[in-house]
């Protein structure tokens, strides 16, 4: 299958993140967020497994070493996310776990244009922050913190992805990644949801938050990386808060205000902002 341009894999890869999640908290009621998030990387890593065949038996020592973490890292980004995402809307959780690779994008940051672009994403996210708009005058501080920690481990999973998608060709590292993360979920979700997992209804919407949560763009976000490094890849990602709230405003019926609507200018123009300047000046990093 041919690989896409790391650009148009990125936003595709948001989007279907965006799209899954809505699905994803549909879920909640019949299995909770950890009964969710078990469907989502479990179901996700039988998907790749039967769609690519990876050969896993094939991976070296070498290569589980880098790959143990980045699944470890996947695997409670996800937990932390969905018990977020129980708490909070979409819109606000998305942006809240933004702050993650924002933060690494500034500290990995070498030119001054490039805090221009972070300084333009973060002012797209303090606007899509709810003031007292449709998220409420109370914010839950547990769906916050839970927020944030996942915005942390989405940071680490940027470093970590890039360091196993240079090592491990095609989407191997990405499934592998998936199998050590489904140690920690599955678990957790039918320590959850015991039996009601295995329904039929709850394993066919949890096969399609699998697809679109996890499976298909990991994978876009793994051939990204190959290409892009650590840094744009970050700052381009300021469009996922944005695309958050279109989803909750198409499917969650989450109105928007002018303020957000201006936030997401401001964060597509940041996006844009830095892959044009980047492609000027960098290269790309080795694959």
């Amino acid at each position: 299958m041919p690989a896409l341009p790391p650009v148009p894999a990125v936003i595709l890869a948001m989007l279907s993140i965006q799209g899954g999640a809505v699905f994803a908290k549909m879920l909640f009621p019949q299995v909770g967020p950890p009964g969710a998030t078990a469907l989502r990387v479990g179901l996700a890593f039988l998907l790749l497994l039967a769609l690519f065949r990876p050969r896993l038996q094939a991976l070296r020592r070498a290569d589980w070493q880098a790959i143990v973490p980045y699944g470890l890292t996947l695997g409670l980004m996800n937990l932390a996310f969905y018990q977020a995402l129980s708490r909070l809307p979409l819109g606000l959780a998305v942006t809240l776990e933004f702050i993650g690779p924002l933060g690494l994008a500034l500290i990995l940051s070498r030119r001054v244009l490039d805090f221009v672009w972070v300084a333009l994403a973060g002012v797209g996210i303090a606007l899509i922050a709810p003031h007292g708009g449709n998220a409420g005058s109370a914010v839950d501080g547990l769906g916050v913190a839970l927020a944030l920690l996942a915005g942390a481990f989405w940071a680490l999973y940027i470093v970590l992805g890039g360091v196993v998608g240079r090592r491990v060709p095609g989407v191997t590292g990405v499934t592998a990644g998936l199998l050590i993360a489904s140690v920690i979920c599955v678990p957790v979700g039918v320590a959850h949801a015991g039996t009601a997992l295995l329904s039929l209804p709850v394993l066919a919407a949890g096969l399609g938050v699998a697809a679109l949560s996890a499976a298909l763009p990991f994978s876009l976000e793994m051939s990204a990386l190959r290409v892009l490094n650590a840094r744009t890849f970050g700052v381009m990602m300021s469009v996922e808060p944005a695309f958050g709230a279109l989803s909750g405003l198409i499917f969650l019926h989450e109105r928007l205000t002018p303020l957000q609507w201006a936030a997401m200018a401001c964060v597509i123009v940041a996006s844009a902002g830095v892959h044009l300047t980047s492609r000027q000046v960098e290269s790309p990093v080795a694959a």
